[in-house]
């Protein structure tokens, strides 16, 4: 993929740059027409906060705001500081069981310290809730799709939003964790009919970031979920957990660590003592808060936070 230099794209170049570092990020639809397997029948998309939880339960207790009744995926894009940026980019997946987005905690918020590491953030909101074919207790088979664009998306628009098309990551963050770990593993086996010349782009991330996850782990069995695979050629991937997490136990990240470096995948795994789950990336007196810096280390030793001369 190479940078062009004609007029037009250097004009649209310096629109999208004033444009995404305003206040008002830019925001771009995945799918130009009609969502695959998308009936549009599920009323408005609303934003609500979410239920109050007790510290059993979760890290961050208070209502945070979410988003639900998506039928229409898009892409919000934070981009970091110009003398801070290094052209790599991570699209955000938030969690939510697949019924809501935690688009506060585990999207604007994650995408605040993404542009602190030079990284731009992309906030992916794909469809929730789940749809009635869609069983509770499994993952959700829509949002696969919309990842899967999202990142062919992205790669196709590089040179144009001065991202690194080799350097395309994806952060998730419970259910949104395992997105991103379906992400980076189903790159050789699209979950929707091609449509464009965008699909024609690869939707492999370069690494994976799963976050309390969810949905890895077989039910009463020490082995991965069904329909988890890990092929050859799947990416580097950086998981993180809490220790007393009882929403999604941390057998979940602990499994997919050990099929991963079975597989000989690059990982490394981050278990804390007595944290639960839905920290995000708050900072915190607990140990868990160090997890950021802990992965801005690792994606600096796999060169993704190298800056480009």
């Amino acid at each position: 993929m190479k940078f062009t230099t004609t007029v037009l794209l250097v004009t649209w170049l310096g629109f999208t740059w004033s444009a995404m570092a305003a206040d008002d990020p830019l925001i771009v639809e995945i799918w130009p027409g009609a969502v695959p397997e998308e009936k549009g029948d599920i009323g408005p998309e609303t934003v609500r906060m979410s239920p109050a939880l007790d510290r059993k339960q979760v890290e961050v207790t208070e209502p945070t705001r979410l988003v639900t009744n998506v039928t229409k995926p898009t892409l919000t894009i934070y981009r970091p500081a110009k003398e801070k940026d290094s052209g790599t980019s991570i699209l955000i997946c938030p969690g939510g069981g697949y019924w809501n987005l935690y688009w506060q905690l585990e999207g604007e918020e994650v995408a605040a310290w993404l542009n602190s590491i030079g990284v731009t953030g992309i906030i992916l909101k794909y469809r929730v809730p789940r749809r009635p074919d869609e069983p509770k207790g499994e993952p959700a088979r829509r949002p696969l799709q919309d990842a899967q664009r999202a990142v062919s998306l992205v790669r196709s628009r590089a040179a144009e939003w001065g991202i690194h098309p080799q350097r395309i990551g994806i952060v998730g963050f419970s259910a949104g964790g395992h997105l991103a770990i379906a992400t980076a593993t189903n790159f050789d086996r699209r979950a929707y009919e091609p449509i464009d010349d965008i699909d024609k782009i690869s939707c492999r991330p370069d690494f994976a970031i799963p976050v309390y996850s969810g949905y890895l782990k077989a039910k009463d069995k020490d082995e991965l979920a069904p329909g988890l695979r890990i092929p050859e050629g799947t990416p580097p991937v950086f998981l993180v957990h809490g220790g007393d997490d009882i929403v999604s136990p941390p057998e979940h990240s602990v499994l997919m660590y050990l099929a991963l470096k079975r597989a000989g995948v690059p990982a490394e795994l981050h278990v804390y003592a007595t944290a639960t789950h839905d920290f995000g990336v708050r900072a915190s007196d607990h140990p868990y808060a160090a997890w950021t810096a802990s992965c801005a280390n690792w994606l600096r030793h796999q060169g993704f936070l190298k800056r480009e001369p």
